[in-house]
């Protein structure tokens, strides 16, 4: 199963040093053991927020697995390190993954409407969503129609030069006036 883990730097998670391909232990319980990771790409945010001192790969989860139901996190007793993602692929993937699953929970990541960055990234969803954030900081947009499909997606960082810090921009990337309450 195709999914997703969070790092600190050099691969290591709770003390433990992964290594690039398979990673075998012998049990798997969400809430206490195995090796944890999951489907949708911005439940690593959770477990690994700070995106500039973490790194995140795709993996391959295998073995015994088990959930919790909390989220998307998953613990198995196979892990196929196969990936390391930039910031950016990590959004990238997460946009498709919302786009692939549509009308599953949001994740506790993905603000509705309108989001001002915070810890370097914003995802917003909605029917016209707004962000806005500080240089470096990372901006998704999901639009909605009014039956609440996925019409389109956009990614972008905050870089000084067409996209410039604490302005509003929508998923066309224009700037856009918003009223603050």
């Amino acid at each position: 199963m195709i999914a997703y883990k969070g790092f600190e730097t050099g691969l290591v998670c709770r003390g433990y040093q992964f290594q690039m391909g398979l990673n075998v232990t012998e049990k798997a319980n969400c809430r206490a053991n195995g090796f944890h990771c999951a489907e949708d790409p911005l439940d690593c945010l959770t477990y690994y927020g700070n995106i500039r001192n973490s790194e995140y790969y795709i993996v391959d989860a295998g073995g015994d697995i088990d959930e919790d139901g909390l989220d998307t996190k998953i613990s198995c007793t196979e892990l196929t390190v196969i990936k390391r993602l930039s910031v950016m692929e990590l959004f990238m993937h997460a946009l498709a993954f919302m786009v692939d699953h549509p009308k599953r929970e949001w994740s506790s990541h993905v603000v509705k409407d309108k989001a001002n960055a915070h810890w370097g990234y914003a995802v917003v969803r909605g029917r016209d969503p707004v962000a806005s954030g500080n240089l470096g900081d990372h901006l998704a947009f999901v639009k909605e129609d009014a039956k609440g499909h996925i019409i389109q997606v956009a990614l972008t960082t905050v870089d000084g030069d067409k996209i410039k810090p604490d302005t509003w921009y929508g998923i066309e990337l224009t700037e856009r006036e918003v009223t603050l309450r």
